[in-house]
């Protein structure tokens, strides 16, 4: 028993030393416990604890400390399309013989969350000299690999590949046989010890024959090789690599090129028209903030069915990938309207300016995921309105959006008993894992709640201030300072809240807390009433949910029933405690029939729309795994659709807000 021995600071690792006051009370209460053990009762029989060993990392501490040994080297083999397997050599240079830890990227900027996928990384050897080196994974961090460096030699090679998926099963598609999306945090490692921004870096990547590619990184090829200039690692990161067999670059102005690539040389076919739209939203984004935050922006854009979609932010790119039709059906594809206006936000909100809690040294410290209402709720906001201002979204699809967006949240009960502020842990908490009653556990809403209270902040501003300042005042003000700045400057909540009294003074603090840290029954709808307008509903879904319904084939009635089923009966999401819910309905289930005729999802509207006023109760045969059963839903609301209503005549402070900002007003 260790009663009465001390735990010494001076032997420990300098990275555990932070964690000695919790040490010392994990050790308080385990003596604690065990002295109570010490006289077993008579009921009992005396038994021995076990020796419990500490384990300590042995991971060093990131420092703000150059490193001296010269450049790394990188060099990707992204050449087999068919096994989809990168492969990697990468050269680390040595100052001398010793302990070396190489650490796999784990934390992941725009990801919030570790999301590293170590799990990809397979055939790991180290050498030096000629001679292989042998290596131990970390017990604690197992994106770790210790090794001791011999003596004489003046570089450590690591030899691995990436196994990337061949079947979404395994993941994400990040390589096909005609496209590839290159994350860097994927295929390399870095040493231990340093900021990630103090490591130089020079990587090159061999594409299969015909390919190009593009990135914020620039470089020179020579056949099939793309060699970049060197950098630093944090920049690497920050900088992937989409490429393909088919692509097409769009210059839009201000230092932006719009890159584009597909499977189908068809899908690259943007009209002049949709060019100029491009071209809008870059002289918008530009009005909106009134500074830049890099030397050059390339939207990374992928139009495909087989790479996967995506949406990542960085400072002088961004991952975008949608499916097919993005230009070819335009009409059809209003669901991926916001992502480049989202993407290009990013660029001053959350790349150059970031909570300072989410900017970390390495990425092997944790990020803690505050502060994600602004990050990434005012983005969403952004997001929509700079699409409205440059026309990529009509005004009438842009308010249509934004009715649905509050109408969904007002389906999720999970607000009664988590607010939030707690939604911003789901990254880590849930890492987008599917969820069982995702209205009662709420998922990642700081995204479009967050929106929602940046619209009714702007219709405060603009009432507060009779009508002579609004948000983008605010935008100017927090983001758009330091023209040509593309470093990272950080910020607090007081910081949000000092910039907003700066614009008008009102009690922010308080505004946000309510919204922010408390739970409530509802979204906040300040922004439409204040806003001029007011949510809704009737039988008709607007334009943002028919387009929604036809691309997901499915009937979306959670603001009504409470249900979303597929076109062909799957049940895929039941809002907690709602009609739908307390019929017994789960996700799984399958709707055969409505009112005693096989089901479809037009019978299932006309069963909807006959039940208003109980003139027909809802009745429903469902299978669930084996079994079947009959069921009658309680409800008489028909069909329910949102939509914004206008208030009053004239120019409303919603409508100033997606009103262009730019020459050349959008056709709507």
């Amino acid at each position: 028993m260790l009663v009465g021995s001390t735990l010494r600071s001076d032997l420990m690792p300098a990275s555990m030393r932070p964690l000695l006051p919790f040490a010392c009370l994990a050790f308080a209460l385990s003596s604690a416990q065990l002295l109570a053990q010490d006289a077993p009762s008579a009921a009992e029989p005396q038994r021995s604890a076990p020796k419990a060993l500490p384990i300590l990392s042995t991971v060093p501490e990131a420092r703000d400390v150059a490193w001296t040994a010269g450049p790394m080297t990188l060099d990707i083999d992204a050449t087999d399309t068919t096994r989809r397997i990168i492969r990697v050599k990468q050269t680390i240079p040595v100052t001398g013989a010793g302990p070396l830890t190489l650490l796999f990227p784990e934390w992941i900027p725009g990801h919030h969350a570790p999301r590293g996928q170590i799990e990809k990384l397979a055939g790991l050897e180290i050498s030096a000299g000629g001679k292989p080196v042998a290596w131990q994974r970390d017990p604690l961090n197992v994106y770790a690999f210790h090794l001791s460096v011999p003596a004489g030699v003046p570089s450590v090679v690591a030899t691995f590949q990436f196994l990337a998926p061949t079947a979404s099963a395994q993941g994400r598609i990040s390589f096909t046989d005609s496209l590839l999306n290159l994350q860097w945090f994927s295929v390399s490692l870095y040493p231990a010890g340093f900021y990630t921004r103090r490591i130089p870096v020079q990587a090159s990547v061999t594409l299969p024959a015909g390919w190009t590619a593009a990135t914020a990184l620039r470089g020179e090829k020579a056949g099939d090789v793309i060699r970049y200039a060197a950098t630093d690692y944090d920049t690497l990161v920050d900088s992937p690599v989409l490429a393909g067999r088919f692509s097409r670059s769009v210059d839009l102005g201000h230092d932006v090129a719009l890159n584009i690539f597909a499977d189908d040389p068809a899908e690259l076919a943007a009209t002049p028209d949709q060019v100029a739209l491009h071209r809008k939203l870059t002289d918008e984004a530009l009005a909106l903030f009134g500074a830049r935050h890099f030397n050059h922006y390339d939207f990374l854009f992928s139009i495909s069915d087989s790479l996967g979609t995506i949406g990542v932010e960085h400072h002088r790119s961004s991952e975008n990938g949608v499916g097919p039709g993005y230009f070819t059906r335009w009409t059809d594809a209003l669901g991926d309207r916001d992502l480049l206006a989202h993407e290009l936000t990013h660029s001053w909100n959350g790349k150059y300016r970031r909570p300072e809690l989410l900017w970390t040294p390495d990425f092997a410290t944790p990020m803690q995921d505050d502060l994600l209402w602004v990050y990434e709720g005012q983005t969403q906001l952004w997001g929509y309105v700079l699409s409205a201002r440059a026309g990529i979204m009509t005004k009438a699809e842009a308010l249509d959006a934004l009715a649905a967006i509050a109408a969904r949240l007002d389906a999720v009960p999970g607000r009664q008993w988590r607010p939030v502020a707690d939604t911003t842990h789901d990254p880590i908490i849930s890492a987008r894992r599917p969820k069982g009653w995702a209205s009662w556990q709420r998922s990642e809403d700081y995204y479009n709640e967050g929106m929602m209270i940046w619209l009714e902040a702007d219709a405060i501003i603009r009432r507060e201030s009779n009508g002579t300042k609004g948000l983008d005042d605010f935008a100017r003000a927090f983001f758009g300072m330091n023209d040509g700045d593309w470093g990272v400057l950080t910020y607090a909540r007081q910081d949000v809240i000092d910039t907003l009294n700066g614009i008008v003074p009102y009690d922010w603090a308080g505004f946000l807390r309510d919204r922010i840290d408390r739970t409530t029954q509802q979204v906040t709808k300040g922004g439409f009433t204040l806003g001029g307008y007011r949510l809704v509903y009737g039988d008709a879904p607007n334009v943002e949910i028919k387009a929604n319904e036809a691309s997901s084939k499915t009937v979306d009635q959670r603001y009504g029933v409470g249900l979303i089923t597929g076109n062909d009966g799957a049940v895929q999401s039941v809002v907690w405690d709602s009609p739908a819910f307390r019929a017994g309905l789960v996700v799984g289930d399958r709707i055969i029939a409505v009112n005693g005729v096989e089901y479809s999802g037009e019978m299932f509207r006309a069963g909807l729309r006959q039940s208003v006023d109980r003139k027909s109760p809802l009745s429903l045969i469902v299978k669930q795994d084996r079994r079947y059963r009959t069921m009658t839903l309680d409800y008489s609301g028909g069909l329910r659709y949102p939509r914004l209503e206008k208030i009053g005549e004239g120019e409303s402070s919603l409508d100033r807000l997606l009103k262009a900002r730019t020459g050349g007003a959008p056709v709507n």
